[in-house]
């Protein structure tokens, strides 16, 4: 049987491959030692999806509670499947640009060394896999801030004749600029993947992603702004903003939508291509246009701070240009814009997040 090995198998991204390349009839074996959980607490545990994966996918899916740094650990598995294994989806990481200030260590072994043992064990054992590596927006650094950006009532925004009113493109550069250190570790990482890619003649891609997001998302305040923010709502939890006057921008993705962009790549892989992946212009809001909207679906109003001071290295202003991806595989297409993705988040939560508060 072909197989899928798939990294943070319990999280947004790796879930949402899961069932998604199991119904395609893939084996997957799923990686992920629930390391959100010591990120961000015992409320981002990803561990309930862990076990609804095990019961929903029964022999399908072979759940390994193990660190992606642990270099042996990787091998045996690689070595077990060899040949078989034709997918490797990396969606393991160290998230936050917050957190890798407070353990720089932490921060760059997960990203660049776990994921140098999962290129190195593809090449040795399964050089004919499709490697997909989850990247991130934040290899760009706060070179985006630098755009002439208009502020308008709700939102920063940039005009529309400009060259990237349509979005952020790859060519976009990533040099002379601060990226925080977790962005400095998701560079190693994506450069990696490039040159595996290049270098060995791998089918590999990195996706620069935009935020990601979906039902399946155990947000917390310093990961995963929009599934936290209807938490919030749901829960009654005060919500704080940093900065910006709560205009920056942000395009959302929903998974499902990435992961259909994954298996057009798979389906068609090429060696070490880059491209920039998000809602673009077709799901994108600001904070404050994004607490609106969390309070139309939720029915509920709810209280927010505001603190000046933004975050070290954060994005006044961020859209993906997904041009690049859409001309190499123009059967994909985005299908879930930013209410779309509020609407689903809260109605597959509500229950549980009322339950969990009621505690």
């Amino acid at each position: 049987m072909s197989i899928a090995v798939i990294t943070g198998s319990a999280g947004l991204i790796g879930s949402e491959a899961a069932r998604y390349f199991a119904a395609q009839g893939l084996m997957v074996v799923g990686i992920d030692n629930d390391m959100r959980r010591e990120f961000f607490g015992e409320d981002a545990s990803t561990h309930w999806q862990a076990q609804s994966l095990q019961e929903s996918l029964g022999a399908q899916y072979q759940h390994v509670d193990g660190d992606i740094r642990d270099e042996l650990l990787i091998k045996n598995i690689f070595a077990e499947y060899g040949d078989d294994i034709k997918l490797v989806i990396h969606a393991a990481a160290q998230p936050s640009h917050d957190w890798a200030a407070k353990a720089p260590l932490v921060d760059f072994t997960v990203n660049a060394n776990g994921t140098l043992n999962l290129l190195e064990m593809t090449r040795r054992y399964a050089a004919d896999a499709v490697f997909i590596f989850t990247s991130t927006n934040k290899v760009y650094g706060d070179s985006p801030n630098r755009l002439p950006l208009v502020e308008m009532e709700t939102r920063w925004e940039i005009e529309s004749d400009h060259e990237h009113y349509q979005g952020i493109q790859e060519n976009f550069s990533i040099d002379q600029s601060l990226h925080s250190l977790f962005g400095a570790s998701k560079v190693a990482a994506d450069i990696l993947v490039q040159e595996y890619g290049r270098y060995f003649g791998m089918q590999t891609a990195t996706f620069r992603g935009g935020c990601l997001t979906g039902p399946n998302h155990s947000g917390t305040q310093l990961h995963g702004f929009l599934a936290y923010l209807v938490k919030c709502a749901v829960t009654q939890t005060p919500y704080t903003i940093f900065g910006y006057q709560g205009k920056q921008v942000r395009d959302n993705i929903h998974s499902h939508d990435l992961i259909c962009a994954f298996d057009q790549f798979f389906q068609a892989p090429r060696c070490g291509e880059v491209y920039n992946i998000g809602g673009s212009r077709f799901s994108h809001c600001s904070m404050l246009e994004a607490i609106q909207i969390t309070q139309d679906i939720s029915g509920r109003e709810f209280e927010f701070d505001y603190e000046d001071s933004h975050r070290n290295g954060d994005h006044i202003w961020y859209v993906s240009d997904v041009s690049k991806f859409q001309s190499h595989y123009p059967n994909w297409q985005l299908t879930r814009n930013v209410h779309d993705i509020v609407r689903e988040i809260y109605e597959a939560n509500v229950e549980r997040w009322q339950e969990i508060a009621a505690r």
